[in-house]
């Protein structure tokens, strides 16, 4: 089903993905010797910005993340579909809203959005950060990003963690994922209330990832629409802490 965004004379409704959190900083204790570097990487929701998303990591105040270096990068804006051509940041083409489990994929441009995503990879662990305590997190566009970015990433990351995404490519792209990859966990955390990403496209995630040999630890939050809230971030900055490695 085609999205029926509203159009008046002269005025174009846009549909975005943002999402604004708001929440309490707590001070926090010194960093443990034995925590190591480590990196997560947030991807932001269709219309909206990296800066905009920054707050989130004032939540994060427990001693192992004194060590964290944290990246919210803003895709590059493109014309959108399910926005009538509307030119907005977007990592790939979104063909239809509500996005629903069996919606088009942009099959071009989710590619080249991985390269982008796998780049900024690179280059923290080439500063010295190990693979293992590298984390993709990202919130609708960018939850989906987030899934085909660690699933296509050649190395065992950390995590990966999807809020309220969903499966960007279709079931040809297991044959890609490498086995150091299918080690990599998953988060994925989703609104049953949502009316932006179906919940059914959400619930697609698990049975995907299983078929793929991918653990998933998947989340449902009765009455929550398309947006995150605090025991979301809670439960990642705990499933983060869980799998962080020490330099020793």
């Amino acid at each position: 089903m085609k999205s029926k965004l509203l159009v008046k004379p002269l005025v174009l409704l846009i549909v975005t993905f943002g999402v604004t959190i708001f929440f309490v900083r707590n001070p926090s204790s010194p960093l443990p010797d034995s925590m190591a570097r480590s990196f997560v990487l947030w991807l932001h929701g269709l219309g909206d910005s990296g800066p905009a998303n920054e707050p989130i990591k004032t939540l994060f105040t427990s001693p192992e993340f004194r060590n964290t270096v944290w990246s919210f990068p803003s895709a590059p804006s493109k014309p959108v579909t399910c926005n009538h051509g509307a030119v907005m940041p977007s990592w790939f083409d979104i063909h239809e809203i509500p996005v629903t489990a069996d919606s088009p994929k942009d099959e071009n441009g989710v590619p080249k959005a991985v390269q982008n995503v796998h780049a900024m990879i690179d280059k923290e662990i080439a500063a010295g950060t190990s693979p293992n305590n590298v984390f993709v997190c990202g919130f609708s566009q960018g939850g989906a990003l987030t899934l085909a970015s660690v699933l296509l990433y050649p190395k065992t990351l950390g995590g990966g963690a999807v809020f309220s995404g969903w499966v960007p490519f279709n079931s040809s792209i297991v044959e890609q994922i490498t086995p150091d990859a299918k080690k990599t966990p998953i988060l994925w955390s989703h609104g049953i209330a949502d009316r932006t990403v179906l919940f059914e496209a959400g619930q697609a995630g698990p049975p995907f990832l299983e078929q793929a040999g991918v653990s998933c630890e998947f989340k449902a939050y009765p009455g929550l629409g398309h947006s995150i809230i605090l025991e979301e971030l809670s439960c990642l900055g705990s499933w983060i802490k869980s799998r962080l490695q020490s330099s020793s």
